[in-house]
């Protein structure tokens, strides 16, 4: 009932020490994550939570734990590094939490991980967590999720959670949701969560959550039209918006025609997307969806 990670999912935590990631960490395990490890340069051969071994490097956490994913907590200067590293030792799929590290150092790490076999989510977004299989790496609010077969991936930390809860509240439950981040420059787009969840025979329907910028809603509607065959709404969030004024995340700025609103709900409308036309509508409009496809 997931994608990307589940309940054998093996997770190290990369800046576990820190206070975000020492509280999210924990938080991480007390939802039922199989938390294995941390990595804090200089701070190896010690424990967390009692009984968590924190190793120096990915490498050695890898070497002794068999570590299989990493959710990262290091602050915006290493951030870079330190999803590379975890690239070189193995780890197939990443959650960058981190938030405002350098264009320039985005841009290096996407070239690099470009032809690699690992899936990078962020950097800052909230993660990834799949309720039925009791994991998450991220920072989302456990509580507010409920096993369920509808997929979820966002641009907005908070207008997942939102969504999240509006379903949950509906009694639709949600098989994994993915916060991929409102960065100009980022790791996994709408369109390759969307194969991923066109893949899974546990997710039968997804909402979709994106914003003025760039143009992946617009990418993933070109997928859509021709690839995804599940029901699948979108909300799409910053009518308001003036013109180059970037409004909360770095990559939610109208450079052009593309950016808007307009175009993006034209493109997904012409994908055969249900638009879900305000944030306090995202549940109902699923719900709709959901009992006349």
């Amino acid at each position: 009932m997931s994608i990307l990670v589940d309940r054998n999912t093996r997770l190290l935590v990369q800046g576990i020490t820190g206070k975000e990631g020492s509280y999210h960490a924990s938080r991480c395990a007390e939802y039922g994550s199989n938390l294995v490890a941390g990595v804090t340069p200089g701070k190896g051969n010690q424990v967390f939570r009692e009984t968590i071994p924190i190793f120096d490097s990915v490498q050695q956490a890898i070497d002794q734990t068999k570590a299989t994913a990493s959710l990262i907590f290091v602050p915006p200067a290493f951030a870079s590094d330190a999803v590379i590293e975890a690239v070189d030792a193995g780890i197939k799929i990443i959650a960058c939490i981190t938030e405002g590290i350098p264009v320039q150092d985005s841009i290096k790490v996407m070239h690099y991980i470009k032809d690699k076999d690992v899936t990078l989510i962020g950097p800052n977004c909230p993660g990834i967590i799949s309720p039925g299989e009791h994991f998450k790496m991220g920072i989302m609010p456990g509580h507010i999720h409920k096993p369920g077969r509808t997929g979820v991936v966002s641009r907005s930390g908070t207008l997942t959670y939102e969504a999240v809860k509006q379903l949950s509240d509906l009694d639709i439950g949600q098989s994994t949701c993915v916060g991929i981040g409102g960065d100009p420059v980022s790791g996994a787009t709408f369109t390759e969560i969307l194969r991923e969840f066109q893949d899974d025979d546990d997710t039968d329907n997804v909402v979709m959550i994106g914003e003025i910028g760039g143009t992946k809603e617009q990418e993933a509607a070109e997928y859509i039209k021709t690839n995804f065959s599940k029901p699948i709404a979108a909300l799409i969030v910053g009518q308001s918006a003036p013109e180059g004024k970037r409004m909360g995340h770095a990559g939610a700025i109208i450079t052009g025609s593309h950016g808007k609103v307009s175009e993006k709900i034209k493109s997904l409308e012409s994908a055969g997307v249900a638009i879900i036309p305000t944030p306090g509508s995202i549940g109902t409009t699923m719900e709709s969806l959901l009992s006349h496809p």
